[in-house]
């Protein structure tokens, strides 16, 4: 350590939000170079080499053979399946000095399929498994928790090529797999969840999710097993009534009530249900208006009606209408359509409006799968204080289709019936995606099939977050005085300390430090003379290798201290028995 390149810091750095993003700078493993990018150290090199290693070894057992693309990538490609557009802000674009558009990946599925069409023409090869560990960019708006969010990141990320839709199913079965032995290696809890595939593109789509507080993803799961992303669940839709016994729906004066608290309140002081039961926000309807922006500049609003009792997820939403920006209208949007009373819109009007036409603002109406033909409503008159009761839906109002948008709750029915859910905060750790032929055919990889006829390859693709892994185990693995790593990715397997001044010391730390290398351990020798041992102490607790050896006072006598960190026991041993102890 006298001349190692290590620094460690007493101080948090002032924009670390979590555990892991703070141990890490001051450990010494990385160092910030601007929001949401970061340099490697020595240390954290090792750390991350290790967890890359496990990943390289399960993706020789899974068959895939690995590649390397430049993190600098030609527009074209990416134009041709869209995507250049598609991932809107979140693309880092650049042109060169002959103005050339350029991109930093964020992903490689599209210059993966030209390579493979390059080489191969014929289904004898496939299947076939690549893939890479790189680097990928995406140009994140609020980059946060250190390496949990960044700008830049570590990925490894594999593609399957068959020809037929059984073979994709064996591939992407293969990498499942490899993804859960990785997991388990690397003592990561793990959760599989049904995702929603995004700008991927693709059909079955499943995240494998680290259970923490500090994700950002929030999942959901039943007693009975099912489990997917707030994004990807499904609501479960009540059956449709019938409404010849219900009375026409009425319009009331409903002054003062622009929210859904202030129109229950009226609507149980003036205007009470006949069968007694109170007024509820459940029992009315809001209508949500969205300014969708997309890729192409354009932007037009959509009316989501819900029940009053939920709130819009951004998140849901952003899925329900990628590529397409979607934010709340503002005053602008609303002020084209003056047939949008703030406070008071409904897809129903009393003055000029037939029943049973669609929405009479003339903006695409989707809604809830809740309200189903025949559910009964509170909900905006489109005049200034009224709101209209009883309307039913399918009888009162025709709909433009449905949408999940509304938020996910606990004890909402699992799609699959196998009970209510729990919600539950989760990070990423790894996505499994089978994309199918969108790729493939929109980059014309095709290859001959056992007949001699010509047939679109089928792909998956597979990515897991290396550096996210890395801050989710340093999340995963520390006490208040410092990291402690699991003995598979520690930066190094032993770290000896020698203490005191006396030449003794030295000689015997370096006489252990050569008979613990001699059994194939490395070893972080810690030979600073003129630093303290308390020092030296609290440089170890925070760099966080596992097992210590102190070599101090008892060296005069052959004696040396183990020390876990991860138990904090303490034992001596003979110098002559150390190495033996790390076998």
């Amino acid at each position: 350590m006298s001349n190692y390149f290590l620094r460690t810091l007493r101080e948090d750095p002032s924009d670390a939000e979590v555990s892991s993003h703070r141990l890490l700078v001051r450990a010494g493993y990385i160092r910030r170079q601007a929001p949401g990018i970061f340099a490697w150290l020595p240390l954290g090199l090792r750390v991350k080499n290790k967890i890359e290693t496990i990943v390289r070894e399960e993706m020789a057992t899974a068959g895939a053979f690995e590649v390397h693309f430049p993190a600098l990538l030609p527009r074209e490609p990416y134009e041709v399946t869209g995507r250049w557009d598609e991932y809107g802000d979140g693309l880092f674009r650049l042109q060169d000095r002959k103005g050339s558009d350029l991109l930093l990946a964020p992903t490689h599925e599209e210059v993966f399929t030209l390579l493979v069409k390059d080489l191969y023409s014929s289904y004898k090869d496939l299947p076939l498994s690549i893939y890479q560990i790189q680097d990928k960019y995406r140009d994140e708006a609020r980059p946060r928790a250190g390496l949990l969010r960044g700008r830049e990141f570590t990925m490894k990320d594999a593609y399957s090529f068959d020809h037929t839709d059984a073979g994709l199913d064996l591939s992407y079965q293969a990498q499942r797999d490899a993804y859960e032995r990785i997991f388990i290696r690397l003592g990561l809890e793990y959760v599989i969840v049904k995702a929603d595939a995004g700008a991927m593109g693709g059909s079955r789509s499943e995240e494998f999710l680290h259970p923490t507080a500090v994700g950002e993803d929030t999942f959901v799961r039943s007693a009975g097993g099912y489990a997917a992303n707030v994004e990807a669940f499904t609501t479960l839709a009540p059956p449709a009534v019938g409404w010849a016994a219900i009375p026409a729906a009425e319009v009331h004066d409903t002054p003062d009530t622009p929210t859904i608290q202030t129109l229950v309140d009226r609507a149980n002081s003036d205007h009470p249900r006949l069968d007694g039961r109170a007024w509820t926000a459940a029992d009315t309807l809001k209508n949500v208006v969205l300014a969708l922006t997309h890729p192409d500049g354009s932007r037009k609003l959509v009316i989501i009606g819900l029940p009053g009792d939920r709130e819009v997820d951004l998140k849901r939403v952003e899925v329900a209408f990628a590529p397409a920006e979607a934010e709340a209208a503002n005053e602008a949007d609303l002020a084209r359509h003056p047939g949008l009373v703030k406070g008071y819109i409904g897809p129903w009007s009393r003055a000029g409006a037939v029943l049973g036409e669609k929405s009479v603002t003339g903006i695409r109406y989707l809604v809830d799968p809740r309200v189903v033909d025949g559910t009964e409503w509170i909900t905006g008159a489109n005049e200034q204080g009224r709101h209209v009761f009883g309307l039913v839906a399918g009888r009162d109002f025709q709909v433009d289709g449905t949408v999940e948008a509304a938020d996910v709750r606990a004890g909402d029915p699992a799609p699959d019936g196998s009970g209510p859910v729990e919600l539950t905060r989760g990070m990423e750790i790894g996505h499994v995606f089978q994309l199918g032929r969108k790729y493939a055919e929109a980059l014309g990889l095709k290859v001959l099939n056992e007949n001699g006829k010509l047939v679109t390859v089928t792909m998956g693709s597979y990515g897991i977050g290396v550096t996210r892994i890395l801050a989710i185990i340093a999340e995963l693995n520390n006490d208040a005085k410092g990291l402690i790593w699991p003995e598979t990715v520690s930066p190094f397997d032993v770290h000896v300390i020698a203490t005191g001044r006396d030449e003794v010391v030295f000689e015997t730390s370096e006489a252990v430090v050569a008979a613990i290398e001699a059994t194939g351990r490395d070893v972080l020798y810690d030979d600073r003379r003129k630093v303290s041992p308390g020092v030296k102490f609290g440089d170890a607790e925070l760099i966080g290798v596992p097992r210590i050896v102190i070599v101090g006072r008892g060296a005069v006598d052959g004696i040396v201290e183990l020390w876990d960190r991860r138990t904090g026991e303490r034992s001596q041993v003979a110098v002559a028995d150390v190495a033996a102890s790390f076998s």
